[in-house]
């Protein structure tokens, strides 16, 4: 498929967007990528409030938590909303969101890291950084920044 070929529009119809997923391979990761960094952040960011999946106010650095004017557990509350918007700029403008995403992925690494554990952790999410930067730059083909209509008065 030609670069010219990838930025046609189609339809937003599912059964279009289905078949454009299983003929073009690139349009394929970008969507399951997109689906992925839409879903998984505002699951995560979900259970921030509820800890069902884990303690998360476990993972904070002990040097974060001593910066904090408030609780661990206020600030994974804060942590939660930002993750389930995040994951909704993915929704809607993935070509923007997934740099959030990214940045807020090396925010977390840094904090693993600097709290000398969980380095298995950290590891994996520099694994969902690239993925991030890689629907980042997938979103620039398809996902193409919306220009406004030119007035034709």
């Amino acid at each position: 498929m030609t670069a010219n070929a990838a930025r046609t529009p189609v339809s937003q119809g599912t059964g279009n967007i289905l078949l454009r997923a299983r003929t073009d391979p690139a349009y394929g990761a970008f969507a399951l990528l997109r689906i992925g960094f839409t879903v998984l952040p505002i699951v995560f960011g979900v259970d921030k409030f509820t800890n069902v999946l884990t303690n998360w106010e476990a993972y904070l650095a002990p040097w974060i938590v001593d910066l904090l004017p408030f609780s661990a557990g206020t600030a994974m509350l804060v942590v939660g909303v930002v993750e389930i918007l995040a994951g909704v700029l993915v929704a809607l403008r993935p070509r923007y969101g997934a740099y959030v995403v990214a940045l807020w992925l090396a925010g977390i690494i840094l904090n693993l890291v600097t709290s000398g554990d969980y380095y298995d952790v950290a590891l994996r999410d520099f694994g969902l950084l690239l993925a991030a930067l890689t629907l980042g730059r997938l979103a620039s083909v398809y996902d193409p920044a919306r220009r406004t209509p030119v007035s034709t008065r």
